[in-house]
């Protein structure tokens, strides 16, 4: 039996085979029950008054602390370090030594010599590495979420968003909150106890993300709710909670770059043959036996104005000699709109005999964890790739992030996008159907101007 990821690529043949017919069940939102009120409610709101999300539960998070704890993150990542004082947060982004996208996590300045990074497995995983095998001087602390952890977790983590956020902070901490910049971190008070907060956004609307011990958990959550449900404050559950990521044009889950390279082997001897990386499920219409056409570049995520090559960090020459060679449009990202009445024909065809188009299981449409359709031009040719998939209330219409040749880039293009696999698969997810063509149209991602525009910042963030 495999004992870990290396060992488990070797066992099933290649790294597509192991994913491909992963038996594990896609990543969820553990802990948090799946609608409060109804997940239509739940993303309305959002846009029209604020929410509570709970992100407690399904993120990982690691305390790095020590003289040597921001050389680690400089040289893991591209992100420049020249700006980063306490009380300041980023969006990390690692890059393999080739240049490709392993994964992003937001990185909290706490205190002197003190970070936290906060996100899925895949950058966790690579910094923890380099701190436990690098001989950096840094201790470290990890808190995975609640689908590996026995017990609570370390801290509580929430975000009020919302037009109505900033009331409702002023509510519950007796003042007008702080002027702050994006990404900026300072300290409330709110039902007796010390809350961090970050002033952050999703989905373009304003917000605060508080975090503090477990400890204080009830007393805060409590406050929160409390207070909250005179300005219309509405819980998000399990199932709304990752749709914000389609209207804030994050794209949550590229394939981590770690498969094929062999510089990366003693890598994947780390990761064990439970980790997220060896086990999460790869799936949709768009197939290829070369596990790098699954990559992307942090020049096709909307990256590139983080990378900064004021240091030297992993996959630096790969990414100086991509802009040097001219490669860093090779595909950007998009929003692609569906087009209603193929949706809802495909939609309806599970009701009828037959095999019909499966997975329609709102409002996320994923049955997988990485997860890839193909996107093709009028004539049949693969133009493009579709990840995050899902419905918005706030914009009727289903909604997919993914990214495109350039020339199909424009908003207003037309494609089409198929849905459903037509490759053999272990995956117990998938059940017998019939992939299904649907119309598209190119749209920019984010999809509204103000997560755009307003929200963002040239520090580095999403």
């Amino acid at each position: 039996m495999a004992s870990n990821l290396e060992e488990a690529i070797a066992e099933a043949g290649s790294p597509v085979q192991l994913l491909w017919n992963s038996q594990s069940p896609p990543a969820v939102v553990p802990r948090v029950v799946p609608e409060f009120r109804n997940w239509r409610d739940e993303q309305l709101a959002w846009r029209r008054t604020a929410v509570l999300y709970d992100q407690s539960h399904h993120m990982a998070d690691l305390n790095i602390k020590g003289p040597d704890a921001l050389k680690l993150i400089s040289d893991t990542g591209v992100n420049s370090v020249a700006n980063f004082p306490v009380d300041m947060a980023k969006q990390y982004v690692a890059v393999s030594p080739d240049g490709f996208v392993i994964g992003d996590n937001i990185l909290f300045h706490l205190d002197e010599d003190e970070y936290q990074a906060v996100g899925i497995p895949p950058s966790i995983n690579w910094l923890h590495f380099h701190a436990a095998t690098g001989g950096y001087d840094v201790q470290i602390t990890r808190d995975d979420n609640s689908l590996y952890r026995s017990g609570d977790p370390l801290l509580y983590r929430y975000q009020i968003q919302g037009p109505g956020a900033p009331e409702i902070i002023e509510a519950l901490t007796g003042e007008e909150p702080p002027k702050l910049k994006f990404f900026h971190m300072t300290h409330f008070t709110i039902a007796g106890k010390d809350v961090r907060a970050l002033r952050h956004g999703m989905a373009g609307e304003p917000g605060y993300e508080l975090w503090g011990p477990w400890a204080d958990n009830d007393a805060v959550h409590g406050a929160i709710v409390e207070v909250g449900e005179r300005y219309g404050l509405v819980q998000v559950g399990g199932r709304a909670y990752h749709t914000n990521a389609l209207e804030s044009g994050w794209l949550p889950r590229p394939l981590p770059a770690i498969y094929s390279d062999e510089r990366l082997a003693d890598y994947r001897r780390w990761l064990t043959e439970n980790a997220y990386e060896t086990t999460s499920p790869l799936g949709g219409s768009f197939y290829s036996d070369d596990i790098e056409d699954y990559y992307f570049t942090p020049f096709e995520l909307d990256y590139g104005r983080i990378v900064k090559f004021d240091h030297d960090f992993i996959g630096r020459e790969a990414l100086e000699a991509r802009v040097a060679d001219g490669k860093t449009d090779t595909r950007r990202k998009v929003t692609f709109v569906w087009n209603g009445e193929d949706t809802g024909d495909a939609f309806a065809s599970m009701f009828r005999p037959g095999p019909g188009a499966k997975f329609f299981n709102l409002p996320m449409a994923l049955y997988d964890t990485f997860h890839y359709d193909r996107v093709e031009s009028a004539d049949g040719r693969i133009v493009g790739v579709s990840t995050w998939t899902g419905y918005s209330a706030n914009e009727r219409a289903m909604l997919s992030l993914g990214a495109v040749e350039p020339e199909f880039a424009e908003p207003g293009t037309e494609l089409v996008l198929v849905w459903g696999e037509d490759r053999p698969t272990a995956k117990v997810q998938v059940e017998e159907h019939v992939p299904v063509r649907i119309r598209v149209t190119v749209q920019p991602a984010p999809l509204t101007e103000e997560a755009r525009t307003s929200y963002r910042s040239d520090a580095g963030v999403r």
